[in-house]
């Protein structure tokens, strides 16, 4: 079976996780979270992505805040598409995250988002799009969801032109 396996660094990061989860849920994308450090457990993630791999990880979300080697230790294990997540909370707010999940050597790339919640929910829709490249079902939803977007930030605009349309 054919899943989407998303990391996390510690269990503080698991709420901002949960963002991922909930869009490949309304996608009808399986998908597996598990906790697991490249600085902690690095026996354990190395074990992890060989074995999710085997299983059918089609591609590794990796979230993780302060040093974040997870992605890139993910991506010196596998040759499937890894989406990082840096995540908030260091003294510098995710941007010591940011600059460790980014600067990757050349060979061994991670597709690096947002800090948060706007990388954790672009890194479930960047996964349903990769998926979606062979999956035409994944891509009339993402064209279905494109035009919910859409709509919604037209009624959210009709709202406030008619609250400026009251002023003038």
């Amino acid at each position: 079976m054919k899943f989407v396996s998303i990391i996390i660094g510690s269990k503080s990061d698991y709420e901002i996780a949960c963002e991922a989860s909930k869009i490949l849920e309304n996608f009808g994308v399986a998908y597996e979270l598990i906790i697991s450090s490249a600085h902690r457990s690095p026996m354990r993630t190395i074990a992890y992505v060989a074995d999710a791999s085997k299983r059918g990880a089609e591609i590794f979300i990796c979230m993780a805040g302060m040093a974040a080697h997870l992605a890139g230790a993910v991506a010196a294990n596998t040759i499937k598409p890894v989406i990082g997540v840096p995540m908030p909370g260091s003294a510098v707010d995710g941007l010591d995250a940011l600059y460790s999940t980014v600067q990757m050597p050349a060979g061994i790339p991670v597709a690096t988002l947002a800090i948060g919640k706007a990388g954790a929910k672009n890194a479930a829709y960047l996964s349903v799009q990769m998926l979606a490249l062979n999956n035409e079902n994944l891509a009339a939803k993402l064209i279905e969801e494109r035009a919910k977007q859409a709509a919604n930030l037209e009624e959210d605009s009709k709202k406030i032109e008619v609250l400026l349309g009251e002023r003038v």
